[in-house]
This record gives C-alpha cells, sequence and structure tokens, in this order.
C-alpha cells in the first residue's frame, strides 16, 4: 500500500474532489497548509503599503490506497490541479507499512 500527499491550490480543491469520487476514492484526508516553493517572494498591497508574501495558502491531501491504484490518483490529481503556473503543487508517494481500522481491528487492505 501507499500514502500519497498532494498539496494543491485551494481554488482546485472542490474539482479535485470530484475528480478523485469518480475513481472511486473515498478515503482522503485534509489540511489548510502554507508553503512556498518556486513562486518566490510576491508583492501585494494593503491599504496602500507594500507588503511581502512569501508563505502561500495550499491544501494538503493525503490519500492511503492500494499499490495497484496510485497510477490512476496521480494522473488524476495532475489532470485537475495542473495550471502551467509556478505554484500548482507537488505529489509525494511513500510506502505504508501497516493499517489498522480502530473500530473493527480490520488490518491492511481490509482496513481501508
Amino acid at each position: 500500500m501507499k500514502k500519497i500527499e498532494a498539496i494543491i491550490r485551494p481554488a482546485k480543491l472542490e474539482e479535485l474532489k470530484a475528480a478523485l469520487e469518480e475513481i472511486g476514492v473515498r478515503g482522503i484526508t485534509l489540511y489548510e497548509v502554507k508553503g512556498r516553493g518556486l513562486q518566490g517572494n510576491e508583492k501585494q498591497y494593503y491599504r496602500g503599503q507594500e507588503h511581502s508574501i512569501d508563505l502561500f495558502p495550499k491544501v494538503k491531501l493525503e490519500i492511503v490506497c492500494h499499490d495497484e491504484s496510485v497510477e490512476n490518483i496521480i494522473s488524476q490529481i495532475l489532470k485537475t490541479c495542473k495550471t502551467g503556473k509556478k505554484g500548482d503543487g507537488k505529489i509525494f508517494v511513500y510506502p505504508v507499512e501497516r493499517i489498522i481500522r480502530i473500530s473493527t481491528r480490520e488490518e491492511g487492505g481490509a482496513a481501508l
């Protein structure tokens, strides 16, 4: 099993949730986060004063899935979230050693 973490633009969240549901992904965990990558600093003006913004609002999704689903999920994330501009985000994939459903004590794939 694998854990997929995707950092995306907040504006793409609802579209991505719908796209993932279409391919049968039910379990996701979301975090509102801030970060920066290639975007660098951005100048914004508030009440006539210039402010430098170097951390941007993002959404982090976590999905744990079977190995055979990874490429399909990644493809859906790329298709839905790519704007072609800096700041579209990143995808990370990690191995998952063990999963246990607390309520039933099921383990492995049955716990998904």
